[in-house]
């Protein structure tokens, strides 16, 4: 099949190729020609295990391609995937200029029966805004005689295990108000689930709604149990104990209920706040998700807090080492990483830093800067005459240091460790001063 992607981000990218390496032809369409002509020589905007491989593969083969040229991209396409970013506005509200403005392209160039697909997550009603847009496109082409269908295919993609999670889905969602553009999706599909028919056909606004559910219902379960672990720290109970209890019941489950500086990334802070947002605009009230947004902010203050508590408001020639600064492991992603609010919030106070994570160092120091930072190549590099260590990513390779050599490293032996990576007896017993969340 013939597909064309509009978007080579983090999602439009792995669409892309995924579709490709199933044998499809498929064009990558971005506006971005720094990006294009560095997809060309194998240089991807981002960072996803497996990918930058899949990539090379499928490109050197010969089925996918890329161009920053719309009309040479979709030509031959069937399918054309909108992958725009849809950024938080000023009200918390989805922008979507960059979807719209997709659409009107789309309606300039198409020239036969077309599936126009919102990959992006945005709100409901948007499809219907997609459609409005290439609809006045043809007409001013004068060809309001071809025909087209949108659909809603919203991506549940988790950041580091991409790949897998569009290879295997749990579940595609199609989101149709057409036969003929169902069929054509089920087959598009097929090949990713063979095993067993995950296809889910629904109406358009549950499809675009299925996308926020999901990452506000994960977004709620964080935040949830970072609550419990602050009337754990008082009560002197365990959160991790708490969560083996609570997570063992088969209507609950494990998925989502770690404590610890709160959730992070391109999805789940902007998608509550579309989310509540949309609420809003219905009339409701959104008090749950307002809660889950507030413990989440919250919870980095806290966090500051615990260190300020021990080490006292004033951080002047303090120097703490940073293990890990993307919002999450197996991936480069700085967009609202804790690390970044903790780092201001504690540089503010005097302190500096040695930082090492082994993917986002470049990403971070645009986002947080030099100043007082000091990024450093080797994970035990940043422990050295440092007064405490702060644990805010967690990287596998952190799991199982050489606590002996880190506490020849250290000034202090002090760790706060934000994803509650270490068992506390066993710090003690080895000599550190260890603060945890919610245990």
């Amino acid at each position: 099949m013939k597909l064309a992607v509009v978007g080579s981000g983090y999602v439009g990218l792995v669409t892309g190729t995924c579709f490709a390496d199933m044998g499809n032809d498929v064009w990558c369409i971005d506006i971005d020609e720094k990006k294009i002509q560095g997809l060309k020589k194998g240089i991807l905007p981002i960072y996803e295990p497996g990918l930058e491989e899949m990539v090379k593969r499928n490109y050197a083969e010969g089925r996918l391609a890329f161009t920053t040229n719309m009309k040479e991209g979709i030509r031959e396409a069937l399918f054309v995937f909108i992958a725009v970013g849809t950024p938080s506005d000023e009200d918390g509200s989805a922008d979507l200029q960059h979807v719209i403005a997709v659409a009107r392209e789309i309606g300039k160039c198409i020239e036969k029966y077309t599936i126009v697909i919102d990959k992006s997550t945005v709100p409901v009603g948007t499809a219907e805004k997609v459609r409005e847009a290439v609809r006045e496109e043809l007409e001013k082409r004068g060809k309001s005689g071809v025909e087209f269908d949108v659909v809603s295919n919203p991506e549940f993609l988790k950041e580091g295990n991409a790949l897998e999670d569009f290879i295997r889905p749990d579940r595609v969602i199609i989101g149709t108000d057409t036969p003929r553009a169902a069929e054509k999706m089920r087959e598009l599909y097929s090949t990713f689930v063979r095993k067993g028919d995950r296809v889910m056909l629904m109406d358009i606004p549950s499809a675009e709604l299925t996308k926020y559910a999901a990452n506000a219902m994960l977004a709620t379960r964080i935040s949830f149990m970072n609550e419990l672990a602050r009337l754990c720290e008082v009560t002197g109970a365990d959160v991790e104990s708490v969560r083996r209890g609570i997570g063992s019941d088969s209507r609950i489950g494990n998925a989502f209920l770690y404590a610890g500086i709160g959730y992070g990334g391109s999805c789940f802070p902007k998608d509550v706040k579309a989310l509540i947002y949309t609420l809003k605009d219905y009339g409701f009230q959104p008090k749950i998700l307002s809660a889950v947004e507030e413990v989440n902010k919250l919870q980095r203050d806290l966090f500051i807090r615990k260190i300020v508590g021990h080490l006292g408001e004033d951080l002047s020639g303090v120097v703490f080492a940073v293990w890990g600064l993307a919002f999450k492991p197996q991936t480069d992603d700085m967009r609202e990483a804790p690390a970044i609010d903790i780092i201001r919030g504690l540089r503010d106070r005097g302190a500096s830093f040695k930082a090492y994570d082994p993917i986002a160092v470049d990403n971070a120091r645009r986002v947080i800067g030099d100043t007082g930072i000091e990024y450093v190549k080797n994970n035990y590099d940043a422990l050295k005459g440092v007064d405490a260590l702060l644990l805010l990513t967690e990287w596998h390779h952190f799991r199982e240091p050489d606590f002996e050599k880190m506490k020849d490293l250290m000034k202090k032996p002090v760790i706060f460790d934000g994803r509650n990576q270490y068992d506390p007896k066993k710090m003690k017993e080895a000599g550190f001063t260890y603060f945890s969340i919610g245990r």
